[in-house]
């Protein structure tokens, strides 16, 4: 079993049930049986990211490393930052101390060995995003190591807030457990991602304990929803990986992965041109956690212009 030491949602600040999620040990998180305010979610959720010291939560994971990344993250991300070109560009969202990064980075990191051709010696612009600055002596020995502006970080704000001009464009973009599993606003969120891509360029990002693409697994926890979930007019969740193949000019690939607790889905999402268009959400339930619990619903479409005479 694999665990992204992680907490199943957090539903009180107050009064928090945790669950250490290491290699399924624990007790199972109490049960909810009111929606809280979504406002005061925001609030509890602010204290999440912000907290310090002994006052952060466990399951707020800052560090993660390389190793993680490729763990979690589909096969083809290797490969994908193999092929990073010495002027193309990765960001990666939610990273924390941007320890993967770091760990790109480093001498003892070799491309080479994850299939990236020889004659690329110089390794690729990297852009780690964080909501708060995590930032360590480490992060700053780097920088002074590589050349102005080919590692950068980013901070104090959510995806959403950044302009296309402060940011660029990027061929590899990551978000273990970041922007993807936290915001209320998930088609938003997405739009802003596909805008920053280029074309041809790839979004690798995963979520835990959701409804799989075939429909054939439970949630996690007895008693307890799906951690995020997308339901149609009818009520129903119909998973992130179908309302992902919904959007225009992407190409999708979901993978399960049971062995995780709890369990991963994992999402490779390619653009493959400009016209994009991804269907609106709305949120109708959040509760603060690490990650959130959320629920979002389909809007209703805008209507067909009519057809002309």
């Amino acid at each position: 079993m694999i665990s992204l030491i992680n907490l199943r949602g957090i539903r009180s600040a107050v009064t928090p049930a945790v669950l250490m999620l290491c290699l399924g040990a624990g007790n199972a998180p109490a049960q909810n049986t009111t929606a809280p305010p979504v406002d005061a979610e925001r609030s509890k959720q602010e204290k999440i990211y912000q907290a310090r010291g002994e006052l952060r939560l466990e399951g707020y994971v800052i560090d993660r490393s390389m190793s993680a990344y490729v763990r979690a993250l589909p096969a083809g991300f290797a490969q994908a930052l193999a092929n990073l070109g010495p002027e193309e560009r990765w960001l990666d969202i939610g990273a924390g101390q941007g320890m993967a990064i770091l760990d790109y980075y480093s001498p003892e990191y070799d491309p080479r060995q994850a299939g990236r051709r020889e004659r690329q010696i110089k390794k690729g612009r990297a852009v780690a995003m964080s909501i708060e600055d995590r930032r360590t002596p480490r992060w700053q020995q780097t920088a002074e190591t590589l050349e102005p502006k080919q590692l950068q970080y980013v901070f104090g704000k959510p995806l959403r807030e950044y302009s296309t001009e402060e940011l660029g464009h990027f061929q590899l973009i990551t978000d273990v457990i970041g922007g993807f599993s936290y915001t209320e606003n998930l088609s938003l969120f997405m739009e802003k991602v596909l805008s920053l891509l280029t074309v041809n360029g790839t979004f690798y990002t995963v979520s835990q304990d959701v409804r799989n693409e075939a429909g054939s697994n439970k949630p996690h926890y007895a008693g307890e929803p799906f951690l995020s979930q997308i339901r149609n007019a009818t009520g129903n969740d119909i998973g992130i990986c179908a309302w992902l193949k919904q959007i225009s000019c992407v190409e999708v690939s979901c993978d399960y992965k049971g062995d995780w607790i709890p369990p991963l889905e994992t999402y490779r999402i390619r653009k493959t041109c400009n016209n994009v268009a991804v269907p609106p959400l709305k949120i109708e339930h959040y509760v603060a956690g690490t990650p959130p619990e959320r629920v979002f619903l389909l809007a209703n479409p805008a209507p067909a212009p009519a057809a002309k005479p």
